[in-house]
This record gives structure tokens, sequence and C-alpha cells, in this order.
């Protein structure tokens, strides 16, 4: 199983990290990757985004996924259902002050078929995906 994580702290209330984590299409403003994103169905937990990445040699992918927990304001899980790798992702949030939060991104992924002979690669966008939690965190306090 590949397995990616990375934790910040960003001086923001958990709250509004997790509020701006939760609104999936927030994603273009940290995540590089993501060229176009916008909701498809459902609100909380059923949620479905549709989005449009970056993919290997430049061109265009899909990564839409599905919000499977949502529990304000420490957890929020999803699911990718379309694209080459269909990773499993959370959140975990925790207070570390009424001004500060604490953010853990991981994503897991059990690759299958192809994804198998693709490991390596998918490993490695696995985890600039996790690192791109520090866009994350200059984002949201540049914004305070």
């Amino acid at each position: 199983m590949a397995h990616a994580e990375a934790t910040v702290t960003i001086n923001q209330p958990v709250e509004e990290v997790f509020d701006f984590l939760a609104d999936g299409t927030t994603n273009k403003q940290w995540r590089s990757g993501v060229l176009d994103i916008a909701k498809a169905s459902g609100d909380g937990a059923g949620a479905i985004y549709r989005q449009t990445m970056k993919g290997p040699g430049g061109r265009k992918i899909q990564g839409d996924y599905r919000v499977t927990r949502l529990e304000r304001p420490t957890r929020l899980a999803f699911e990718v259902i379309a694209g080459p790798a269909r990773p499993t992702g959370s959140y975990e949030l925790r207070a570390e002050s009424p001004t500060s939060t604490s953010v853990t991104f991981t994503l897991d992924l059990e690759p299958r078929g192809l994804a198998k002979i693709m490991g390596p690669m998918i490993n490695r966008q696995m985890q600039k995906e996790v690192a791109s939690i520090t866009e994350l965190k200059r984002v949201l306090e540049q914004s305070a």
C-alpha cells in the first residue's frame, strides 16, 4: 500500500481551517495540481466534487472525489472516484490554541492493475500532494 502524510500548524482557529477544507472549491487556491474544480452534487458526507488535474506529461486527468466523513471541526475524509489512481484521504484537525490548528493530510492507495507497475510514480505524486499542505498554511495565514 502507498501511504503519504504531512502535518502543519496553521495560525487560524480550527473551525475556520475546517470550513476552508470542507469547501472543496477552495482546493485550487492551495493545490497546484488542480486546474478546475466544482461541486457536482450533495452536501456534507456524500458531496461529490468534479476536478480536473495536471497529469503526467502535462495532460489533463480527472480526479473527482466524494466526501466520506465530515466531523466538524476535527475530521474530513474522502475517496477519489475518477482518474488513474483512486486513493482515499483525510484531514485530521486539532486545535492547538484558540488561534492555532494542527492539520494532518493523509493519502492511502492500494495499487491495482496498471497502478502496481506505476507504483513509484504514484508514490512520488502522493508525497507531492500531501506536501502541498504547506501552501494551505500560507494561503490561510495570508488571508488573516
